[in-house]
């Protein structure tokens, strides 16, 4: 039997069979480079770096690096992903992004022309000012809105339409005001808006709250609230949901990686396990915790199922709030 065939042979078992058998039919041979779509400091390039960190302590694991490719709001990373087609040495941030892009029609480019690997983990969404803000809790917030909607800027990271834009957009819809008169300035990272929001250039940074909490803990900053159905435990157990606050705000952005197009199902079975090996880590456990993140682990047939009917919802979603225009 010839390599090509065997290899076919090999793809074909793994559709049949389990996934820890197939990932023993391929390794990485050579370095690993994970793709962050955004700046360096953001939730985006902590999760790379987290899990770098992780992978790398897996027997036999190459050298893997970590390259911040921001720009567009995930574009550039995507384009970058999609110019290596079949190479499973390259990774990137799976995010909301991915979907949201392609459906406000910033590229043509969306999860199809890519390998989604799976989702890792849940971030829920937090609202945060300086520690001397004069907004001290989401009802001042829904005041000043309700006032003059244009009287607060809102700073939020990396794109239009993302998990941060559709969850100002649900403050302006549950307070009666219109997500268009929002004045919203975008960030090459969580991180960036932060840095502006202490400065006092912008009043609130919606984003996720491992950007937050180091701020949080040096007494610079307070989270106001948070997108989640409920009260959260940890580092969060303190803050208040928006829902507590009579805003109906509830969403989460969901975390994972992708690997470039046309990858076999051999090495789609090998990060499987991988990521599956490193999600059992104590230390994994507790890096969760750290930064305020849910474990949500999914494998890729989970992921691809879970991201068509991400599609539907954020189309629906983008036009009810204003986003997009259909």
């Amino acid at each position: 039997m010839t390599d090509r065939y065997a290899s076919l042979a090999v793809a074909a078992l793994c559709l049949a069979f389990s996934t820890a058998a197939c990932a023993q039919s391929w390794k990485p041979e050579r370095n690993i480079e994970i793709a962050v779509n955004s700046g360096a400091g953001g939730a985006a390039d902590r999760q790379a770096r987290l899990i770098q960190k992780m992978l790398q302590t897996l027997p036999g694991m190459p050298a893997i690096t970590v390259v911040n490719r921001g720009g567009g709001g995930g574009i550039v990373a995507l384009t970058f992903m999609t110019q290596h087609p079949g190479d499973a040495h390259y990774l990137s941030n799976l995010s909301t992004a991915i979907v949201t892009n392609n459906v406000i029609g910033t590229t043509k480019l969306s999860y199809r022309d890519v390998t989604p690997l799976n989702i890792v983990m849940r971030e829920y969404i937090t609202a945060t000012v300086r520690a001397d803000s004069p907004i001290a809790n989401a009802k001042d917030l829904i005041a000043r809105l309700k006032k003059d909607p244009a009287s607060v800027a809102f700073a939020f990271a990396t794109a239009r339409g993302n998990q941060n834009h559709i969850v100002i957009g649900m403050i302006g819809r549950s307070v009666g005001v219109d997500p268009k008169a929002l004045k919203t300035v975008v960030f090459p990272s969580g991180a960036a808006g932060l840095t502006a929001v202490l400065g006092g250039h912008v009043d609130v940074l919606v984003g996720t709250p491992g950007t937050a909490l180091t701020q949080v803990d040096s007494g610079k900053a307070r989270i106001i609230a948070l997108s989640a159905p409920t009260r959260q435990s940890g580092r969060l157990a303190a803050v208040p949901t928006f829902r507590d606050q009579g805003v109906d705000a509830v969403y989460y952005a969901w975390r994972g990686f992708l690997a470039p197009k046309d990858i076999t199902p051999v090495q789609v079975a090998f990060w499987e396990q991988a990521f599956q090996k490193i999600t059992q880590i104590d230390t994994w456990k507790q890096d969760l915790e750290r930064n305020g993140w849910s474990e949500d682990l999914r494998n890729a047939a989970d992921t691809r199922k879970h991201l068509e009917e991400e599609h539907e919802l954020l189309g629906r979603m983008l036009v009810d709030l204003g986003v997009i225009q259909r």
